[in-house]
C-alpha cells in the first residue's frame, strides 16, 4: 500500500470515453413526481421500480460509460498492468458515490423504515465492502481522505425523527439511546474506530409528529428540553446538520415569499441551538422545487417581528432520489442537483452489486484542494 507521504506523479489513464451524457449530468435526468403519502412522513416516490438495472436508474451515462478512470503508478505497487490496486479494487476517482437516504430506524422494515437489526447489519456490509463514511460538505469540497481501495458513501438522515436519536432518561442523567440511528452509529464507530463520525442530518425544527429535532412534547419519550441538546450533540461529535425547511412544505406549492421564510427558519432555527453554525447544504422536502428554482441555493427572509434578517447560501442541495452521485472530480458533478439513494427493502444490497465495478475507489493520496468553481457545470 502506498504511503501518503509518497511524491504523488500521478497521470489519470481514460478507459472510456463519453457516451450519451449530457451538460446537465444524471441528476438532470430525474423528474420531479408527486408526493407519495407515508404514515409518518411525505417524500416524492421517485424511484424507478427496483427491478430496472443501475444504467438505467441512473440514466444512459450510468454505468460508467461516460468516463472512468484509474491512477498509473511508477511504483512497485502497480500490478502487471501498470495500474494501482489496493484491496483488490483498481483505483478510481471519478467513479460513483453512493448518497443514502433514511428516514425510520424502528421494529420493522417498510418503505420509509428500516428495521434496526437490518440497519446494523448494512453498517456492518458497508465497512466489509471497503466503504468509509464522509459528510455531503466533504463530498461536494472533494474532500476523501480514505485509504487506498476504499470507496466513500454518504448518509443522509431526513425529517429528524425521534428514530434518529432519542434519549434515555436514568437517576436524572441522559444516555443516547442505544437502539436509535446515532446510538447504533456510536456503537459501531466505538467497535469499527476508522469508521468515523460522519453522516448528514438533514433537519426539521418545526414539524408535527414528533419530527422536530427529533421528537418534542414526550413523543415516543422525548421531552421538549432535549431537542436543543440534541442537535449541539450532533454538531460536537462532527456530524453535519442540513435544512430541512421549517416543516417539511411542499415548495412547490408555495410563492417565493413562503419558500424564503420556509428555508430560512429552518436555517435560523439550527443557529439558535448551535450558534453561528454554517449550514451548507439543503435537502428539497419531497423532492420538490420551488417554482423559483434559485431560492433552493440562496435567498433571504425578513423576521416581521425582529426585523432580523436571516440570509442563507448553500454549497449542496440534495434532490429524493436518482441513483448514486458522480464524483465531485468528474467535470459534470453538480452539488446543487445531488441524486441519492433510497435505502428500503433490498436496495442498499443491489445498489452496492450494481456499483463493484464503477464505484469510486481511492488512491490513499490526500487530494490537493481544488477551487469549488473549477468542479461546477458551466452556467452555475
Amino acid at each position: 500500500m502506498m504511503s501518503r507521504a509518497q511524491p504523488a506523479f500521478l497521470a489519470l489513464v481514460v478507459l472510456a470515453s463519453a457516451c450519451g451524457t449530457s451538460g446537465e449530468g444524471t441528476s438532470a435526468r430525474v423528474p420531479a413526481k408527486t408526493a407519495a403519502t407515508a404514515p409518518d412522513t411525505q417524500h416524492a416516490s421517485a424511484v424507478p421500480p427496483a427491478s430496472e438495472p443501475l444504467a438505467t436508474r441512473l440514466g444512459d451515462d450510468a454505468s460508467n460509460s461516460g468516463v472512468t478512470a484509474t491512477v498509473r503508478l511508477a511504483s512497485a505497487e502497480s500490478d502487471s498492468a501498470g495500474f494501482q490496486r489496493a484491496e483488490g479494487r483498481v483505483v478510481n476517482e471519478l467513479g460513483r458515490i453512493p448518497i443514502l437516504e433514511y428516514h425510520l430506524i424502528g421494529d420493522s422494515d417498510g418503505r420509509w423504515m428500516v428495521e434496526r437489526g437490518r440497519f446494523r447489519e448494512q453498517l456492518k456490509l458497508l465497512y466489509e465492502r471497503g466503504y468509509r463514511p464522509i459528510t455531503v460538505a466533504e463530498l461536494v469540497d472533494g474532500k476523501i481522505d480514505l485509504p487506498a481501495g476504499q470507496s466513500p458513501v454518504v448518509f443522509t438522515f431526513d425529517d429528524a425523527s425521534p428514530s434518529q436519536f432519542s434519549y434515555l432518561e436514568r437517576d436524572g442523567r441522559l444516555e443516547v439511546d442505544p437502539n436509535s440511528a446515532v446510538g447504533i452509529w456510536l456503537a459501531f464507530h466505538a467497535a469499527h474506530p476508522d469508521w468515523g463520525k460522519k453522516a448528514t442530518f438533514c433537519l426539521l425544527p418545526g414539524a408535527a409528529a414528533g419530527r422536530s429535532f427529533f421528537g418534542d412534547k414526550g413523543i415516543e419519550g422525548q421531552k421538549t428540553e432535549w431537542r436543543m441538546k440534541k442537535v449541539r450533540f450532533l454538531a460536537e461529535q462532527g456530524f453535519e446538520l442540513c435544512n430541512h425547511t421549517l416543516w417539511h412544505a411542499n415548495l412547490a406549492n408555495y410563492p417565493d415569499s413562503v419558500v424564503r421564510q420556509q428555508i430560512a427558519r429552518g436555517n435560523l432555527a439550527i443557529d439558535s441551538a448551535v450558534a453561528g453554525y454554517h449550514v451548507r447544504t439543503f435537502a428539497l422536502p419531497l423532492g420538490m422545487w420551488p417554482r423559483n428554482r434559485a431560492l433552493a441555493r440562496a435567498g433571504s427572509w425578513r423576521d416581521p417581528k425582529s426585523g432580523r434578517e436571516v440570509v442563507y447560501k448553500y454549497d449542496a442541495v440534495l434532490m429524493v432520489a436518482g441513483g448514486p452521485a458522480r464524483s465531485p472530480f468528474d467535470p459534470l458533478f453538480d452539488p446543487y442537483r445531488l441524486p441519492r439513494v433510497q435505502v428500503y427493502g433490498n436496495e442498499l444490497e443491489k445498489t452496492l452489486d450494481q456499483l463493484e465495478r464503477t464505484r469510486y475507489v481511492a488512491s490513499g493520496i490526500a487530494p490537493n484542494s481544488r477551487a469549488r468553481s473549477a468542479k461546477r457545470p458551466v452556467g452555475h
